[in-house]
């Protein structure tokens, strides 16, 4: 990683104010997500003790590389949360496997999306495959599922809002522990009004925010506009202050976004973040050590 050795200095140097300490709490309660590539093995190595580690699950890569990867992390002692992506299953009978591995090894927290494959099984989203696979006796005792502030590319707002909303009423009927992480958005003003929007129609879910880690500004860029969070990098361009200070680094600083968002984690029911690693771990335990410790 080319620029990490100027990334991390910068997340050394002392800090002149001490961080709000909604926001300190909030870090604490945070994982980060590792994607299945050849870089996956160093960022495993920069991860701080014990760390709740979100893996993703990608058409690309397949579901099993997820599961290898969680494996992993289970035997190096982390938190593992593997993404079970429900489009990437095959059939009724590898849910029922799903179940068994996740005992087998383990794992108690798994996040469930509908996932990016073009040619789907039979689950064409998460809420089926949940409720099939919360007939298994799966260990599980935390499922997160995703949600949207920024919109979603190819999911219409009446089709997205519902669905969140039938994820919530499924973990409710199976017991469950649930949460919702959010796709990453830069703008603090759309997360308030969407949550706001969401609370007063009935979403109690806790919400662990997404975000994207001290990354280089290039990679964050690239895949943003891959992710189809494109009103957030609309929302950087209108606002000067906020892109100077990206395109002037050599790593995105996600603070800003924290301290504007610090009055309402409470009041929203924030109480945990989805750290966008991009597999760029390093700077990210870097900045997130510094802010915890002040």
């Amino acid at each position: 990683m080319r620029n990490d050795s100027a990334s991390l200095s910068r997340w050394e140097d002392p800090q002149p104010a001490g961080p709000n300490p909604d926001v300190q709490e909030l870090i604490r309660n945070s994982a980060f997500e590792i994607i299945p590539l050849n870089s996956a093995s160093e960022a495993i190595d920069a991860l701080p003790p014990k760390s709740r580690v979100s893996i993703t699950a990608s058409a690309a890569k397949g579901q099993a590389a997820t599961l290898e990867l969680a494996e992993e992390l289970v035997l190096r002692g982390h938190h593992a949360i593997p993404h079970f992506s429900a489009r990437l299953i095959r059939d009724r009978g590898q849910v029922k496997d799903l179940a068994e591995w996740a005992k087998y090894v383990g794992v108690t927290t798994a996040f469930v999306i509908g996932g990016d494959a073009t040619e789907p099984g039979p689950y064409h989203d998460a809420h089926s495959f949940m409720r099939d696979l919360f007939e298994y006796d799966h260990g599980l005792d935390t499922v997160g599922v995703a949600a949207y502030p920024d919109g979603h590319p190819l999911i219409g707002e009446d089709e997205r809002r519902h669905a969140l909303f039938a994820k919530q009423g499924l973990l409710a009927e199976a017991g469950l522990r649930g949460y919702c992480s959010t796709q990453m958005c830069f703008d603090p003003a759309q997360i308030i009004a969407w949550l706001k929007a969401e609370r007063g129609d009935g979403l109690t879910l806790p919400v662990h925010l997404g975000i994207p880690g001290a990354v280089e500004r290039a990679k964050l860029l690239t895949i943003g506009a891959r992710l189809g969070v494109g009103q957030s990098l609309r929302y950087l361009h209108k606002n000067r202050r906020s892109m100077a200070k990206l395109l002037g680094s050599s790593a995105h600083d996600p603070s800003e976004l924290l301290e504007a968002l610090s009055s309402q984690l409470t009041p929203l029911g924030i109480n945990g973040l989805h750290i966008f690693t991009f597999n760029q771990v390093k700077t990210t335990a870097a900045w997130r050590q510094a802010l915890i410790h002040g």
